[in-house]
């Protein structure tokens, strides 16, 4: 999950701005109970968009066909042109996404959204939605009436929405026709999307409905203060019992080693994927899918997190710290390491400037097995658009196209750092470097990136060592990485139970890790957990996958 910058954050608090909404977006109206058939078993698949590789400078560091990615240590000094022509035809069109900032600026008073509205050709009436308040306003959406619906719609899948493939199998228009296949050559930047991304967003019923937002191997990742961390003995291929002696001398007065925020259950994703449990799913030789809750590693690693816990290396109000909170905490030395999504590395470093030096943590080993990390989802989320007629939606696919613009291009550079000489400047090396409005007026704060975007590269402006870092990090963990079975599959009882669900499970593994709860209730928890849905999601990811392969 994306980190918000410091100096973003302070720079919009002190510019004040409000959140924009456009009015009776909200507005809720029954929409029927019908789930539809969204599975893919049976179905007729249509072919992923046919990836074309998008033009670009030559990294610096190669990228790898397992997934590690291609990385810059400086900026290209020519940038091309992607997009030929202005792709709007100079109407307004409504969006809604997610957001990781804090509120935009108004449009009137914002340079950065004018001049990304002018690069289109439309005019954006953009709504941005808290990431803390996503869900429940995603679900008063698409309860509402799809006469109302935004044109364009980010789909976080970072949280679970209740029949989000329904919902998207009515409401969204079926882009099939446009993208699958040849078709995507229309759009030149969306075909540079390459296909692992399609296939983590996945079909319904067999059919294409979105556009996926693509993202590296690695997922979740403990991310340390460095010196902190080797000061108290860090190795390169420590142990659990080495991890925890670590944690314990890391912490001492009022500092501590571990830092957790509310929700995070304790950092439990990193720690479950150490001790080799499954990613959510896994799937057996026969096709079967079994569920990490119930698996015996898992379970370990909850136990693990309990005693760190209870030794005391986690900071005390670890259910109770908002993750911006906990960043701050980070930065100012009170905790030495929290979990965040790895993407959250373009913020970390150049905040952490002068500070200390972050890094992401190797796996720790358990019971002589090497540890694993989280791999990611391949797709962030994916952008659907509202039912419209062919020409609307061909100029939609038009503006998604521009905005996929990959690195190395004058489309990327625009939304990711707006005007040159009002947002940013030139360092030395020729890398964008903030002004103090781009403190305030930029894509974390407006988020046209997670309504499509280029394949993901390691970048950071005047920090080339940080990206060498990364990049030989990568090459040591991508090929431990901990895959999800079910990403890209569908499940009619994880579409509509797996909220409540994973609540359930959520709360105890919380309740347990914290002391407030004996590992017994997890274990009745399972129980729970399993006869509610879970024996039946295993079986419709199995039919899924089955039908998949």
């Amino acid at each position: 999950m994306p980190s918000m910058s410091r100096r973003t954050l302070l720079r919009s608090m002190a510019a004040g701005g409000t959140a924009v909404a456009v009015p009776g977006l909200l507005t809720a109206c029954s929409t029927g109970s019908d789930d539809g058939d969204v599975s893919n078993a049976g179905k007729e698949l249509n072919p992923w968009p046919a990836y074309a590789a998008p033009a670009g400078p030559r990294p610096d560091l190669a990228p790898t066909e397992a997934g590690v990615q291609a990385g810059f240590t400086s900026y290209p000094s020519s940038l091309v042109t992607s997009v030929a022509r202005t792709p709007g035809d100079g109407s307004t069109v409504r969006v809604l996404t997610v957001t990781f900032g804090t509120p935009p600026k108004p449009a009137a008073q914002n340079q950065y959204w004018r001049a990304v509205e002018k690069a289109l050709g439309v005019k954006i009436e953009f709504t941005v939605v808290p990431q803390a308040d996503y869900q429940k306003k995603m679900a008063t959406v698409m309860a509402g009436d799809p006469d109302s619906l935004p044109d364009v719609i980010n789909v976080f899948t970072g949280v679970t929405l209740p029949r989000e493939a329904q919902f998207v199998q009515r409401r969204a228009e079926d882009l099939t026709p446009h993208l699958s296949g040849a078709a995507v050559r229309d759009y030149p930047n969306l075909a540079g999307i390459p296909t692992h991304a399609w296939h983590d967003m996945g079909r319904i019923g067999g059919r294409l409905y979105g556009i996926p937002l693509e993202r590296p191997v690695p997922g979740s990742t403990l991310w340390l203060n460095q010196g902190a961390f080797t000061e108290a003995g860090m190795k390169n291929d420590w142990t659990s019992t080495d991890f925890t002696a670590v944690a314990r001398k890391g912490t001492h007065g009022k500092r501590y080693a571990l830092g957790a925020s509310v929700g995070s259950l304790f950092g439990n994703a990193v720690h479950a994927a150490a001790h080799n449990a499954p990613n959510a799913w896994a799937v057996d030789k026969n096709g079967a899918f079994h569920p990490h809750y119930t698996d015996d590693r898992y379970k370990a690693a909850v136990a693990f997190q309990a005693r760190l816990r209870k030794n005391g290396s986690y900071h005390p109000d670890a259910t109770s710290i908002s993750s911006v909170d906990l960043s701050t905490l980070f930065l100012n030395g009170t905790v030495a390491s929290l979990q965040d999504g790895f993407g959250a590395y373009q913020s970390r470093y150049p905040d952490a400037e002068g500070l200390l030096t972050p890094a992401p943590a190797l796996p720790y080993s358990v019971d002589g097995a090497p540890g694993g990390i989280v791999a990611a989802r391949r797709s962030f989320g994916y952008t659907i658009l509202k039912k419209a007629g062919k020409e609307r939606i061909q100029m939609l696919l038009r503006l998604l196209d521009h905005l996929a613009a990959p690195f190395g291009t004058k489309e990327w550079e625009l939304v990711h750092y707006g005007l040159e000489g009002v947002h940013f400047t030139r360092g030395k090396d020729g890398a964008p470097q903030p002004t103090e409005l781009g403190e305030v007026e930029n894509v974390s704060n407006l988020p046209f990136r997670y309504l499509a975007e280029g394949p993901q590269v390691l970048f950071l402006p005047g920090l080339p060592d940080a990206v060498r870092a990364l990049h030989t990090w990568q090459q040591a963990v991508v090929p431990v990485a901990i895959r999800n079975a079910s990403f890209g599959l569908k499940s009619r009882t994880e579409t509509s139970q797996g909220a409540t669900l994973k609540a359930l499970m959520d709360d105890t593994i919380t309740a347990v890790v914290a002391g407030r709860a004996p590992m017994s209730e997890y274990d009745e928890a399972v129980r729970t957990w399993r006869s509610r849905g879970g024996d039946r999601m295993a079986g419709e990811f199995a039919e899924e996958y089955d039908a998949n392969t």
